[in-house]
């Protein structure tokens, strides 16, 4: 009878450990916050943003994209050259540092999403799997926005 009992109170410790955490172990996880898209014309380019956090002690990095909606996904960087005209660089990756995040957003880092196969207008939602490191890719669905909401989405997502 003892030994059920501690096993009742240990299974219902370990539950409330659980639950504390939301299904995730602190220090170990990758998040996405505020992912949303810009609406664009099949044929064009799109882009993705969103907010990524490293929980885990360990350094990892955002290495790609991939997604249904285009022929080519790529992490970009936009910044501004001399004679003042934007130009947008290709990333190998970019470095998610061990508990710290990086803002993918308008005119700094982005998803690139090159050739898209359809239109993607505000009110619609895609599926979007971002590839890093050490992590294992996080899939989201990302929705589209108009072009001049340039803040976040609202939507808030914890990623396994």
């Amino acid at each position: 009878m003892k030994k059920i009992l501690l096993m009742l109170i240990l299974g219902t410790l370990l539950l409330t450990a659980c639950a504390a955490n939301d299904g995730h172990m602190a220090g170990t996880d990758i998040e996405a916050h505020d992912f949303w898209a810009r609406s664009a014309m099949a044929g064009g380019n799109g882009a993705a943003y969103m907010l990524l956090h490293n929980h885990s002690a360990k350094d990892d990095a955002l290495t790609g994209a991939s997604s249904d909606v285009a022929e080519t996904v790529e992490i970009h960087l936009s910044q501004m050259k001399a004679d003042g005209t934007m130009e947008m660089i290709k990333q190998e990756a970019i470095a998610l540092p061990a508990d710290g995040e990086v803002e993918l957003k308008p005119g700094s880092y982005h998803v690139m999403l090159i050739g898209l196969k359809q239109d993607i207008k505000a009110g619609d939602e895609f599926s979007l799997t971002l590839h890093f490191t050490n992590h294992e890719d996080i899939t989201l669905t990302i929705p589209v926005m108009d072009t001049q909401n340039m803040g976040g989405s609202g939507m808030d997502g914890h990623m396994p």
